[in-house]
């Protein structure tokens, strides 16, 4: 399957929101369109996160990564943060998200980062395995923890 990845923009919102209400849903948050295409809105209009949309020949939209910046005082550099990554189940098991992945890894390049870092669910062994196929390496030395506010 010929698939196009391109850099999401503002155009892409509507094709966009449509991925991300998907991917929500995966991850058992309810669906809310207009809530994610505020959101998403947001940190496209910011520059806050750079999104990848991958497109299939008719231009309709197969996949997206969502990339956020952070940084590293111990490494003193910049790391891209792959906080989401999804492929509609019609398209999976083509290539696809290792497509967004690699998109991830040229803006990494383009940006000076250091590294890559992402993070997917202790359950999701389908992702594990593509992540550790292509070469990232599962962190055993810290611990994440999050604190809510609210």
């Amino acid at each position: 399957m010929n698939i196009t990845i391109k850099k999401a923009s503002i155009e892409e919102l509507d094709s966009l929101v449509d991925l991300f209400n998907q991917y929500m849903i995966f991850y058992k948050q309810p669906s809310n369109k207009e809530k994610y295409k505020s959101y998403l809105n947001d940190r496209l209009k910011n520059k806050e996160a750079t999104v990848y949309i991958a497109l299939d020949p008719g231009n309709n939209p197969a996949g997206f990564v969502l990339n956020y910046y952070s940084f590293s005082s111990v490494s003193q550099g910049k790391i891209i943060v792959l906080n989401d990554l999804f492929v509609a189940p019609e398209y999976r098991k083509k290539g696809i998200a290792e497509l967004l992945i690699n998109a991830s890894f040229g803006l990494a390049k383009e940006v000076g980062a250091i590294r890559v870092d992402l993070g997917t669910a202790k359950d999701n062994f389908t992702a594990q395995r593509l992540y550790e196929k292509i070469g990232f390496v599962r962190d055993d030395e810290f611990f994440a923890y999050s604190y809510p506010i609210e």
